[in-house]
């Protein structure tokens, strides 16, 4: 008889944490359903695409013959093809990357300083205001990143051994919270980012309007603040290790719908 009323016990007790969970996570999406109507990732959007169209640098000149990958001023569809090979610069660049390229090569800014300022100072600040107002012009496109360069197949497998690389005085990698299904953080499930996550998840949801800070962050802001979680040296903006990560998350998200700007916690 004992022993019976300690399993019913038992067994209420584990579908009651059952039901916690998924109540938690159910919560946590119709918040953020709640806010994307008003979400301020909106701001952002307006003011990029008046940089995209405003004469600026040290040359006065607009980035609207900026090539993004689909031809020079072409923005809808650019954003779920990157990170992607570019034959002008011989590198795998991403979409942050790239236009820090176009603003050189255009507008004569020094992208090396730019690449140097803390992140939402100056014009890097802009060139997140860009990406996300370039995100938007592909929101609901499927993510189709190529993989027919040599160098797009080496970012790829760089970028995954980076995610499963070990370090910082915790021994973590991208793998440790993102390599394997049921994993929770705070009340948050996080996403296996070794496959495809599926739609707006992970690679698919920024860049994001961060709730917690009121800031705006870009995949190349998101990706320094993971290497800052383990205790790890920044890898700097633009950098072949944010890069080569961005292409081994952006080709397994491969036929995942862009919600992004999306909003987070």
């Amino acid at each position: 008889m004992m022993k019976r009323l300690a399993l019913a016990i038992g067994t209420v007790v584990v579908a009651g944490s059952a039901l916690a969970q998924k109540s938690a996570s159910d919560g946590i999406a119709e918040y953020r359903a709640m806010l994307q109507d008003g979400n301020p990732a909106e701001l952002f959007e307006a003011k990029g695409e008046d940089l995209w169209k405003q004469k600026r640098g040290p040359k006065n000149v607009s980035l609207q013959q900026c090539d993004l990958g689909k031809g020079p001023g072409v923005v809808k569809g650019a954003f779920v093809e990157l990170p992607r090979h570019f034959a002008d610069t011989n590198k795998v660049q991403d979409l942050e990357s790239r236009l820090l390229t176009c603003m050189e090569t255009l507008q004569g800014f020094n992208t090396a300083e730019i690449a140097k300022t803390p992140f939402g100072k100056g014009e890097q600040a802009n060139v997140t205001a860009l990406a996300t107002w370039i995100a938007a012009e592909s929101r609901g496109m499927k993510f189709n990143l190529s993989q027919s360069h040599v160098a797009e197949k080496t970012m790829y497998e760089v970028g995954k051994r980076l995610f499963f690389m070990r370090g910082g005085p915790h021994d973590f990698a991208c793998a440790t919270c993102h390599g394997e299904e049921g994993k929770r953080i705070r009340l948050q499930d996080l996403p296996n980012l070794t496959k495809n996550p599926g739609d707006g998840v992970g690679f698919a949801a920024w860049p994001a309007y961060r709730v917690s800070n009121g800031q705006m962050w870009g995949m190349q802001l998101r990706l320094n603040d993971c290497y800052r979680q383990q205790r790890f040296p920044f890898p700097l903006f633009g950098s072949d290790a944010t890069i080569a990560l961005g292409t081994y998350m952006g080709v397994n998200a491969k036929g995942a719908e862009s919600i992004a700007p999306s909003i987070k916690r």
